[in-house]
């Protein structure tokens, strides 16, 4: 995902609703109008909308026109399933798993271990 497709989808994410076209480039201006020319064109913000929606991340809503987005699937639902694709790309699994557990924190592990302990039943 490009940059200004994670953006965009942080801020799908982040949203309490829908959000429009014109409402996601006011978020990205974010109220700096220091360089309005580094801003994205709202055409480029439609551009990236329509990538994502063929990617399967976001979802257009409505018939007219303006169109408001919504992420497809939850954030942490999406970020797993690029750990799945990574670990099902791999043809060494235990050292990717073990690579991935040594690098994670104390509370990580520890949230590993207990959703582990409830996936076991």
């Amino acid at each position: 995902m490009g940059e200004l497709e994670r953006k965009i989808m942080d801020l799908l994410w982040d949203a309490d609703g829908s959000l429009s076209a014109q409402e996601i480039r006011e978020a990205l201006v974010d109220g700096d109008a220091s360089k309005p020319d580094t801003y994205p064109a709202i055409t480029t913000i439609l551009t990236v909308l329509k990538r994502l929606q063929r990617k399967d991340l976001l979802i257009r809503l409505g018939s007219k026109r303006p169109y408001r987005y919504s992420p497809s699937r939850p954030r942490a639902e999406h970020m797993a399933s690029l750990m799945h694709e990574v670990l099902q790309a791999s043809s060494e699994r235990e050292a990717v798993l073990a690579m991935f557990v040594s690098n994670v924190g104390s509370s990580d592990t520890e949230t590993l271990r207990r959703l582990l302990r409830e996936q076991a039943g």
